[in-house]
């Protein structure tokens, strides 16, 4: 997975959800479509780098959603290697 596209993945998504007024909400729907429409690697990959120079570029908004509904978005297997 290029992490560089799923940045950008990301950050749209993070765009759309960001004018919501309630951040919380925003937060919850961003990581809600990450978890419906990704696939579980590029869900594995963005959580992989969450913290990494690579991902520097991520909105706030998004990093905080991944951040925060890491057992919505990790799949078996990325839980099993933590």
């Amino acid at each position: 997975m290029d992490i560089h596209n799923l940045v950008g993945m990301a950050n749209r998504i993070g765009d759309f959800f960001q004018s919501m007024p309630n951040r919380a909400e925003a937060k919850d729907d961003i990581a809600q479509h990450i978890s419906k429409f990704w696939e579980p690697r590029m869900r594995e990959a963005l959580i992989a780098k969450i913290d990494d120079a690579s991902t520097s570029q991520l909105h706030d908004i998004v990093r905080e959603a991944v951040k925060e509904n890491l057992a919505l978005l990790a799949t078996k297997r990325a839980v099993a290697r933590t």
